[in-house]
């Protein structure tokens, strides 16, 4: 639970203390939150954009495609990590990273 200034408060609206693994579940649900609002944002973008996005597992959120209009080949394709706050690249992100054709779209979503 949080105050009116964003603060982790430690006692709910009645003055009972909340324990600390609540607090932890607390936070890791609005990470959480947070993280597929900024996925639903750069999905959006991106589709705007002409792209295709396809949800992938490892290493990465999207691959993103661009299809020409007549032909229907692939003209360009990218992989791309969405990443909200202060998030960092894990291990593997790094590494696949380092391969090229990879994108990390930074986003602080409004709502979530």
């Amino acid at each position: 639970m949080r105050d009116v200034f964003g603060n982790i408060t430690r006692t709910d609206i009645f003055g009972r203390k909340i324990s600390k693994k609540q607090i932890k579940r607390d936070v890791i649900a609005e990470n959480r939150r947070k993280g597929q609002a900024g996925e639903e944002a750069i999905r959006m973008r991106y589709a705007l954009q002409g792209y295709e996005m396809e949800r992938t597992g490892r290493g990465h959120d999207f691959r993103a495609r661009k299809r020409d209009i007549f032909s229907g080949k692939v003209i360009e394709s990218k992989v791309v990590e969405v990443k909200t706050g202060k998030s960092q690249l894990s291990k593997l992100q790094r590494k696949t990273k380092s391969k090229g054709n990879y994108k990390v779209e930074r986003v602080e979503p409004m709502f979530y």
